[in-house]
C-alpha cells in the first residue's frame, strides 16, 4: 500500500502501541508522540481511511483499527512500545537565511460553529514583527464570531502553542471528537465558557475541552 512517510509513522505507531496496550492510541496522543496537532493527525487519518488503511469509530477516542492487508507490510517494534524510532519534538521557528522568519500555516479554524481544521502548506514570513524565540504557528479563521476583536473572516492569527489560559484570552479550543473553534476562554465554577466576539452569537459552555493556544497576533491580506 503506497503511504507517505508521516503516514508510515503513524500506521506504525498504532500498530505498536495496540501491541502493548491492547487498544489504539487517541489522536492527541499519536500527535503528542509526532510532535504535531491532534487535528494534523484527524487529516492524516482521514486520508488513510479513503486509502483503505484504517477504519475508523466515530464517537470513539480509541476507534482505529489498521487493516489486515496493512498490518502484514508494516513491521512492529520489539524493543519499545511505541515502535523503535524517535519521537519528533515540534520545532521553534527560528530565524534562518537572510534573517527571515517562516512559520507554518497550519490550516483553518471555525470562528463560527466548530469545524474540523485542515493542514495546510504555506507559510508566512513574520520576521519584521515577531520575535523567534516562542513556539507558535499559524492559522486561517473561517467566520465571524470573532469580530468584535478585530478578527474577521480569512484572517491569520498567530498562536502561541499553550495548554493553559487565562480568562480574557483568545484561544484555539480543541474538543474530544477533535473539532476546534476560536473563541475568548472564561474559567466558570464548574465548566469552560467559550465566548464568541459578536452579540449575535451564544457562547459555548464545556466541561471537556483542550488548549492548544493562544492568540498572540493577527495578520490581514487584502
Amino acid at each position: 500500500m503506497n503511504l507517505t512517510p508521516k503516514q508510515f509513522e503513524i500506521v506504525k505507531f498504532i500498530l505498536n502501541y495496540r501491541k502493548e496496550q491492547g487498544y489504539s492510541p487517541t489522536l492527541v496522543e499519536i500527535g503528542e508522540r509526532l510532535g504535531v496537532s491532534a487535528v494534523t493527525v484527524f487529516e492524516h487519518i482521514g486520508a488513510l481511511e479513503k486509502k483503505g488503511a484504517v477504519t475508523r469509530q466515530r464517537g470513539r477516542a480509541r476507534g482505529i483499527t489498521i487493516s489486515r492487508a496493512l498490518k502484514a507490510e508494516v513491521p512492529t517494534s520489539t524493543d519499545h512500545p511505541y515502535g523503535s524510532w524517535v519521537a519528533r519534538t515540534v520545532r521553534r521557528p527560528s530565524v534562518a537565511g537572510f534573517g527571515s522568519l517562516s512559520l507554518p500555516l497550519m490550516g483553518y479554524i471555525a470562528a463560527g460553529s466548530p469545524i474540523e481544521a485542515v493542514e495546510d502548506k504555506e507559510a508566512l514570513n513574520l520576521s519584521e514583527i515577531f520575535s523567534p524565540h516562542r513556539e507558535c504557528f499559524v492559522l486561517r479563521v473561517k467566520g465571524d464570531s470573532m469580530v468584535d476583536e478585530g478578527i474577521h473572516d480569512n484572517d491569520f492569527v498567530i498562536v502561541e502553542k499553550k495548554d493553559t489560559a487565562q480568562n480574557g484570552e483568545t484561544v484555539v479550543a480543541l474538543f474530544p471528537d477533535n473539532e476546534a473553534t476560536l473563541k475568548k476562554f472564561y474559567r466558570e465554577k464548574d465548566r469552560i465558557r467559550l465566548e464568541p466576539a459578536n452579540p449575535l452569537l451564544e457562547p459555548i459552555y464545556t466541561k471537556d475541552v483542550r488548549i492548544q493556544g493562544v492568540v498572540i497576533g493577527v495578520l490581514r491580506k487584502y
